[in-house]
């Protein structure tokens, strides 16, 4: 076979392996290397015939069907005939995820996707086929009842090592992870009934117990200083351990001896990686990553273990999994179970503690606002007469909740990867009338740029400014673009339960103490050391805090 020859036929193979994977887009392993490991080397094949040199052939042949391949991917996806060429966006980002990835890698993808809105317009291409949008016209045929399901993102968070059937049927009823609306709204039900106005009652005493827990631990060490981003933390891992699994975690009580909350965040940062390479998942397992994320998965199956066998005395989150029925009727299975208790972990104890430190940091930096919300406290609950414990009343404090949503529409706790594509097999997805998503194609909507938006708030959208949500006509305040807690079907179960918490120790914290940053505290290190990895993870909040009680 002639040299031209060979060359058209490591070229055409390249072509058709790019076909393929675009039509496809397999992630499995075996088909991933049978297409970049068989064409090639049956190119060597024939050119060995030529030659008579294999080594040569072999390094000729996976030469020019790797270059082909690399050529036509890239000269589709900056083309005219790409489906997303019409849209804005940095030409490195268009080319592959892997800048992207680079960027999550270091913890700053809200900014980096923040800065790319203020460039580009309200919706900028982040990847080959990616689009980010703030347009808040759009959300609802993207996020909303009639929008998208979850998009490609959710199969790269899925780090396990289980295959198989139990593995199939883990990933179809996993609550944040399902893809299929019908499979997502049959793992909600229980959800919904295990965060209803009744199931919240019933877990009153519980945070009443931890909250009270909390301030004792704080007042222990009052006068010192304190990391209080550290014991937030230590708060909402043990609340939600009553949650999830009954009880067990006793992280104020004992410190995290076990490592147990680095365990947790340590987990969420190679999924954060993966989530945007979903490609890659199918080799996580062969190769020497991701013992961290192992770790809370071992953790997570431990305790659902234990909770099983011990059983609990109040309705916990496992009540509701463990003896609710499916459509049907068949009992969630264990591993099923498993992965909705990483859900729980992290959802439930991360989120709340992040935002709670961020909301402390806001005040801390602004003691107009922190002596504002201090005085309504006092008015409501009386010092030395009246515990801030009152749901109802803590719920109609308004300078208390503008606070709160000024602190998630500034630094929202799922910052950037809030995923929608169309329904495989539907073809595209109309989200107006001259704008259609073509299957393939993802959507994410980053909170984090929406909520900084000047055409939804506005005057100083990067300004902490809790008067714009009492109804000041000097500020613009578009409250269909303000989505921490999420939209839609897939939108936080946990929403009131989260509010409770955070209303509660806000009000309990600044009725026994008075609270300032410790001396020396750099302001600027708070978002420098803020991290997206999914969920924001957060630095340290050093403080001093003095009993108020002792002032009287």
């Amino acid at each position: 076979m002639s040299s031209p020859n060979l060359t058209a036929l490591a070229l055409f193979a390249s072509l058709a392996c790019h076909l393929f994977f675009k039509k496809y887009e397999p992630t499995d392993v075996p088909r991933l290397v049978g297409l970049l490991i068989v064409p090639p080397a049956v190119v060597a094949y024939f050119c060995e015939l030529e030659s008579g040199n294999l080594a040569m052939s072999l390094l000729r042949s996976y030469s020019l069907y790797y270059s082909g391949l690399l050529f036509s991917i890239l000269t589709y996806r900056i083309s005219p005939l790409h489906p997303l060429s019409k849209y804005p966006g940095p030409l490195i980002c268009k080319i592959s995820k892997l800048w992207i990835t680079r960027v999550a890698s270091q913890g700053k993808l809200h900014q980096y996707v923040k800065s790319l809105h203020d460039r580009y317009g309200p919706i900028v291409r982040v990847g080959p086929n990616e689009l980010s949008i703030i347009e808040v016209s759009l959300l609802p045929a993207i996020l909303g009842s009639n929008g998208m399901p979850k998009g490609p993102l959710w199969d790269g968070r899925k780090i396990s090592g289980k295959k198989g059937s139990q593995a199939k049927e883990a990933a179809r009823g996993n609550l944040i992870g399902s893809r299929d609306p019908e499979d997502h709204a049959e793992a909600r039900k229980a959800w919904n009934r295990a965060f209803n106005a009744a199931a919240i009652k019933g877990y009153e005493p519980i945070l009443l117990r931890r909250v009270t827990q909390f301030i004792e631990a704080l007042g222990s060490r009052q006068d010192a200083t304190v990391d209080l981003s550290r014991w937030l933390s230590f708060f909402a891992f043990d609340f939600m351990g009553d949650i999830a699994f009954g009880g067990g975690f006793e992280l104020m009580r004992d410190g995290d001896k076990d490592g147990m909350w680095h365990i947790m965040e340590s987990g969420l940062f190679l999924p954060t990686l993966t989530q945007q390479i979903p490609w890659c998942i199918g080799f996580i397992p062969y190769l020497p990553v991701g013992k961290e994320m192992k770790a809370l998965g071992k953790f997570a199956f431990d305790q659902s273990k234990r909770r099983v066998q011990e059983g609990s005395v109040h309705d916990d989150l496992f009540y509701y999994l463990l003896d609710d029925k499916r459509a049907d009727s068949a009992t969630y299975p264990f591993p099923l179970v498993v992965s909705n208790a990483v859900l729980a972990i992290v959802a439930g104890s991360d989120t709340s503690a992040t935002v709670l430190s961020n909301t402390f940091f806001f005040l801390l930096t602004h003691p107009a606002s922190y002596k504002r919300l201090q005085l309504e406290i006092d008015q409501a609950f009386p010092l030395g007469s009246k515990e801030p414990t009152d749901p109802a009343l803590l719920a109609n404090l308004p300078y208390l909740n503008a606070v709160i949503k000024e602190s998630l529409r500034l630094l929202p706790p799922l910052p950037t990867s809030m995923q929608r594509a169309p329904t495989p097999g539907s073809g595209s997805k109309v989200i107006a009338p001259n704008f259609v998503v073509s299957e393939g194609t993802s959507i994410i909507v980053p909170p984090y740029s929406l909520h900084r938006d000047p055409r939804y708030f506005s005057p100083s959208p990067d300004e902490f400014i809790p008067d714009r949500w009492l109804a000041d006509e000097k500020f613009t305040v578009n409250g269909d673009a303000f989505i921490p807690f999420s939209m839609g079907p897939a939108n936080c179960a946990g929403k009131n339960l989260a509010m409770l918490e955070l209303r509660m120790i806000m009000a309990c914290v600044l009725q026994r103490f008075e609270v300032r940053l410790a001396d020396g505290y750099d302001v600027r290190r708070w978002e420098a050391e803020l991290k997206d990895y999914f969920v924001m993870q957060k630095g340290s909040l050093p403080v001093v805090l003095t009993s108020r009680a002792a002032q009287k």
